[in-house]
């Protein structure tokens, strides 16, 4: 179990072996809830469909096309 001080703007550091076995990287968001008499940290987990999205911007072209091809197909 690691002590750390907090300091007077109530920042505190993890330590480098907790960081690392959470992979919690520099700008990684953090959770922070009370539980019962504790304070809780925990790295926010992304779902990577969600955090890919977006990924690949096209400015509408693919989905207009989509609709396009669509429309053409229902009329054969």
């Amino acid at each position: 179990m690691s002590i750390v001080r907090a300091t007077v703007k109530g920042q505190v550091v993890i330590p480098a072996k907790i960081r690392k076995k959470f992979g919690i990287l520099k700008g990684t968001p953090v959770h922070i809830y009370e539980e019962g008499d504790r304070i809780v940290l925990e790295p926010v987990r992304y779902d990577p469909v969600q955090q890919g999205r977006g990924m690949l911007k096209s400015g509408g072209k693919v989905l207009k096309r989509l609709i396009h091809d669509r429309a053409k197909e229902s009329m054969l």
